[in-house]
């Protein structure tokens, strides 16, 4: 039996990782970056901004401690959602492809914005072997599981609805034949939850 678990993607379905940032190189070199494509799904890409290398690579790094991870701001829509999907009656779970060491900063980042997030499973950035949530949501057995990106969904155990969430398209991984891995598709978490809430 599966509980009455949603497990919930960190950046992009929840948090706005991409605005996010631009806030972040504002910190390191002193300047807020110039938008230059707002349907770009990789930040590097939505932001006028260089690619960096050597020094100044490690300059940026430093601005993605502690204080970033709980400072990032909620995806549209999506604070309305989780408190529609918790007042069906659901638990929700975060679970982020995100290093162990900030899994404390990603629950208060949440909590301080209201969000109705029982905890964070943090699964450590993407391996060769599939995806890195894998493990944690056959442990886990929730009824669905939101993400934005689509490798993330291929290798999960069969039972657990997957959808995806096809935000902004221009550079977008989720495409082509893996696909057929996912159960349905929304424009943002809201929209899931709306759809879920009236099928469910």
């Amino acid at each position: 039996m599966h509980t009455k678990t949603i497990a919930l993607d960190g950046d992009g379905v929840l948090l706005d990782y991409n605005l996010a940032y631009a806030s972040a190189w504002e910190r390191a070199f002193g300047f807020y970056p110039k938008e230059k494509d707002p349907n770009a799904y990789w930040a590097l890409d939505r932001w006028d901004i260089e690619r960096l290398e050597g020094d100044r690579l490690h300059q940026f790094r430093t601005a993605f401690g502690i204080s970033f991870w709980e400072s990032i701001p909620a995806m549209s829509g999506a604070l309305e959602a989780c408190h529609s999907l918790r007042a069906a009656g659901y638990t929700l779970v975060c679970v982020s492809a995100l290093e162990e060491r900030f899994s404390a900063a990603r629950q208060s980042n949440l909590n301080k914005l209201g969000f109705p997030i029982e905890r964070v499973i943090a699964t450590g950035p993407a391996s060769s072997t599939g995806s890195p949530k894998a493990e944690a949501l056959r442990q886990l057995r929730p009824v669905a599981f939101v993400d934005d990106y689509l490798p993330y969904m291929v290798g999960i155990q069969p039972g657990i609805h997957l959808a995806l969430i096809l935000r902004e398209r221009n550079g977008s991984p989720n495409v082509g034949e893996r696909l057929t891995a996912v159960t349905s598709t929304h424009g943002s978490l809201l929209e899931f939850a709306r759809w879920w809430t009236d099928n469910k």
